[in-house]
């Protein structure tokens, strides 16, 4: 079958007038029984590339997902659409899966989604066997690397689907993978013979902050007040214990909070998520336990309050926000503190020493990148091989760029002073030795008859410890995790010491990021004239949403779009972007009905106001 199967698929079931950049290329490649590796952001449409080939493809379409939320949202926004969708997967009882794997060998599944190591049993093997297959998406392929940050074994085996399945094409979809990662991809899932579609990594709809704040918990409540004050969206934290405290605190603060991690209860966990994805403005506090099977197009923001582990997860989980495409935030506040945990914990792991320098070379790059004075988007893109020609102007580098100093005479004290004390304590022993601290136990190893004692005394701890951090993000000096997190010069301090070579860096000035502090608010998504008729239109869609997620029923931009059109009748309505012929029939009358009365009140409400302003300016005359 050709294209113009695939697009008036798109156009009556999904609602959408045409494909994205690559969309169509790669959906005509699978179409035709070919190969794919696709590379493309969250939130560009990559379920697309799957999801049309197999309605278009005789057989029922296999996917290959991780998670069974992810799987459980997929199938939910699939069959809201009218389509058959299935799933088999643990949480299903016996006869569940029964009647499952019989109505597809009946071939009356559209699409079907199992996990990795459901897929590569033996009884699932040979089921498939029996049954006409259009095609096999593997979702979140760089689980298959060892170099890509969230490898899972699971994946290794799926090579099988190359070997028992020759004639039914695969197609390998991630949103974050390097170029190691993506060659890894392709020898591990043999598809050398694939065609790679690689799309451009860049969401231009998300802001990137980092914050310098002292009090992250104080600067992220200033954030979101400034920008999200009814708003859904994440906040990550690296430890359960600080994920139950802040979820604590943001409800003292008046917020919707909930907490969600490993180590709660499976049933607390999912009645956390099920309320995240079906109430407006809720915030989930997590780990990283959260995320990856969320496919809620509407989270306004995401907030990192510790460092991430790497750039891919930095990626990853910033992307959870501005699915639908409209203004979101990436912001996030860590400190040395951070550091030390991360590498501790990969210190600590029982990973093998290579995968250790692949995790300590990914920390490095996301020190990096935390640190950088310059476009943090320009930066992110290049990591994955991207180039953005110019800085992005929607950072926080761009928007208010940073002041850098000559921090050579500084550097130089901190470093003499781990030199000086024989490089055996941690950054706050050494921040008291600059600062010239009488304490006893700085007295009992003689360190305040060092050079170095007191001459650091006009900056505060504060100063000191953030030079520490970025002295360590640049690789200056390194940490003795098995010392008690005691500093060590590197090679590279040497040249700096000496002083033959100078060294720039990020000026921060708590008080002058207070008192300067700019408001940074996201683009309007609607006209301060059509907010009545915005909240109306998502109280209508909560109505209707039958207990499932409200954006099942129409996305945020679908309902902008209906702001935007005012449609009256069915015609006009089905040009609305994200409206297909089966959300027409089954939604349009009553968006249609709200917009018509909405706007008839509207005008007399408008025509009365010029009645009274005539009136009185005809008893004026008189």
């Amino acid at each position: 079958m050709k294209h113009t199967d695939a697009l008036d698929i798109l156009q009556n079931i999904y609602g959408y007038d045409s494909f994205r950049p690559q969309q169509g290329r790669i959906i005509d490649a699978v179409i035709d029984g070919k190969d794919a590796l696709v590379l493309m952001p969250t939130g560009g449409g990559k379920s697309m590339c799957y999801q049309v080939p197999a309605l278009v493809r005789r057989g029922t379409g296999i996917v290959i997902s991780p998670l069974i939320a992810l799987m459980q949202d997929q199938v939910d926004a699939l069959r809201a659409l009218n389509l058959n969708a299935a799933f088999i997967n643990s949480s299903m009882s016996a006869r569940q899966v029964a009647e499952t794997e019989a109505a597809l060998l009946r071939g009356d599944i559209d699409l079907l989604y199992v996990a990795p190591e459901r897929l590569l049993m033996d009884s699932m093997l040979s089921l498939l066997s029996q049954c006409t297959l259009a095609l096999f998406a593997i979702d979140e392929a760089h689980c298959v690397s060892t170099w890509g940050h969230d490898f899972r074994k699971e994946y290794m085996g799926l090579s099988v689907l190359h070997e028992q399945f020759p004639g039914v094409p695969r197609i390998a979809l991630t949103a974050t993978a390097d170029q190691r990662t993506r060659e890894e991809i392709v020898n591990n899932l043999a598809l050398g013979d694939a065609s790679q579609f690689i799309s451009s990594f860049d969401r231009p709809n998300i802001r990137y902050a980092i914050n310098e704040d002292g009090n992250a918990k104080e600067a992220m409540l200033r954030f979101l007040d400034e920008n999200h004050k009814n708003d859904a969206g994440i906040v990550y934290c690296l430890s359960r214990k600080k994920v139950e405290d802040l979820a604590a605190w943001l409800v003292k603060q008046g917020r919707q909070a909930l907490p969600y991690h490993a180590g709660m209860d499976a049933t607390t966990r999912a009645e956390h998520q099920r309320r995240f994805l079906l109430e407006d403005g809720v915030i989930i506090v997590a780990t990283i336990a959260f995320g990856m099977g969320i496919d809620k197009p509407d989270v306004r923001f995401v907030v990192h309050l510790n460092l991430p582990k790497s750039v891919e997860a930095y990626y990853q989980e910033t992307g959870r926000a501005g699915r639908d495409g409209l203004p979101a935030n990436a912001w996030m506040s860590y400190g040395l503190q951070d550091v030390i945990n991360l590498r501790s914990m990969m210190q600590d792991s029982t990973a093998d020493e290579q995968h250790k320098r692949v995790e300590h070379h990914k920390l490095e790059s996301m020190l990096g990148l935390a640190e950088l004075s310059t476009c943090r988007r320009q930066s992110l893109l290049a990591y994955f091989d991207d180039e953005l020609p110019k800085a992005c102007g929607n950072c926080d580098n761009c928007l208010n760029p940073p002041i850098t100093w000559d921090a050579t005479e500084a550097a130089q004290m901190a470093l003499s002073c781990v030199y000086r004390t024989g490089q055996r304590f941690g950054v706050n022993y050494l921040i008291d030795v600059l600062m010239g601290k009488d304490a006893e136990r700085i007295r009992r190893f003689g360190h305040d008859k060092q050079s170095t004692f007191g001459i650091g005394a006009q900056r505060s701890a504060a100063d000191w410890r953030t030079l520490y951090r970025q002295l360590i993000a640049k690789g200056l000096l390194s940490i003795d995790l098995g010392g008690h997190g005691s500093l060590i010069l590197t090679e590279q301090a040497r040249p700096i010491l000496r002083g033959q070579r100078s060294l720039e860096l990020r000026q921060i000035s708590r008080s002058e990021s207070s008192s300067k502090r700019k408001k940074r608010r996201n683009v309007e998504q609607v006209a301060p004239q059509d907010q009545p008729l915005w909240e109306k239109l998502r109280a209508l869609r909560t109505s209707l949403s039958e207990g499932k997620p409200a954006y099942l029923v129409f996305s945020d931009s679908t309902l902008v779009d209906m702001v935007d059109q005012r449609p009256t009748n069915h015609e006009q309505m089905s040009a609305v972007s994200g409206v297909g012929k089966h959300k027409l029939e089954k939604y349009g009358d009553a968006f249609i009905n709200l917009i018509r009365e909405h706007d008839m009140f509207s005008d007399y409400d408008s025509v009365d106001g010029d009645e009274v302003h005539q009136d009185s300016t005809l008893n004026t005359i008189t």
